[in-house]
């Protein structure tokens, strides 16, 4: 399966949906077991309830380099917690019974490795999840990892970044299924005030090479990004901004509904931002 393959994944049928309706997609991040998995299980149905199109579920892991410190911190929580990459599967299995909103694992190879590559796709497969996240793991290195993935009709998405050459680009784009992740800045995963100015033209150069849906993350919190965004991405990738919200919040309950307010935001931006540009065109 490359991307030039159709995969009926709940992933790749959102992305379709979205395409049609002309709408940017918000790709919401959190961490699993931050603070326990009961609270991971309530917040993903609030985001899904928020008009989230994707959630990506971090499995916690002791050495997360490239993660910034909100997300470093919120691994050291759910591990406390004794969160495990088993627990995060039986957490997707339970979120299943209750919302079909796609969900993607984004782990470090090690979890994988340790769980056994086979064992871990079926049961990920079996569970519910729709795909696969390595921020490790490179193309170069991947094959037998995506003839297993997409054995179970799991997609694999791959990390672009600024410093891709095109010859790399090309690389991740015949890897990846679902969606391409494009990093928007070199560096680690953390809130910031603006997006890079060259953020256009790169994803002009992304473009060139690969039909998938194109999500961009990394530094992404504020509505003035999702708008900008609109009508050149297909999605806005968010993490830091929302884990915060549930590191500050008081409760699970006041957790929950800051996410959903943030998320509901993001999306009116996204929809502000596309309408803006159609009428200026």
């Amino acid at each position: 399966m490359t991307s030039g393959e159709q995969n009926s994944t709940r992933i790749s049928k959102r992305f379709a949906e979205l395409r049609a309706a002309g709408e940017l997609g918000i790709v919401a991040y959190i961490t699993a077991g931050d603070p326990s998995f009961d609270a991971t299980h309530k917040f993903i149905l609030a985001l899904a309830e928020a008009g989230a199109d994707v959630i990506e579920l971090g499995v916690p892991f002791s050495d997360p380099v490239a993660d910034g410190p909100t997300i470093q911190r919120a691994s050291e929580r759910a591990l406390k917690a004794g969160a495990s990459l088993a627990g995060v599967l039986e957490l997707v299995r339970k979120i299943r019974q209750a919302s079909q909103v796609p969900l993607v694992l984004f782990t470090y190879f090690n979890p994988i490795l340790q769980m056994g590559l086979e064992k871990f796709a079926a049961a990920a497969a079996q569970a519910g999840a729709d795909g696969v996240l390595v921020t490790d793991l490179t193309p170069e290195e991947s094959e037998d990892y995506r003839r297993i993935v997409h054995g179970h009709k799991l997609d694999t998405i791959f990390l672009a970044a600024p410093t891709s050459d095109d010859e790399r680009l090309r690389k991740i784009s015949a890897c990846s299924s679902g969606f391409l992740y494009l990093i928007s800045r070199a560096g680690v995963t953390g809130a910031k005030d603006s997006l890079p100015d060259d953020l256009p033209g790169l994803l002009r150069r992304v473009h060139q090479f690969t039909e998938l849906p194109v999500a961009v993350g990394f530094g992404i919190s504020l509505p003035g990004h999702v708008s900008v965004l609109g009508g050149l991405a297909d999605a806005a990738v968010v993490g830091s901004s929302l884990v915060s919200e549930i590191e500050k919040a008081s409760s699970v309950e006041a957790a929950s509904a800051a996410l959903r307010d943030r998320v509901k935001m993001l999306k009116e931006a996204g929809r502000r931002g596309l309408s803006r540009r159609e009428a200026t065109i």
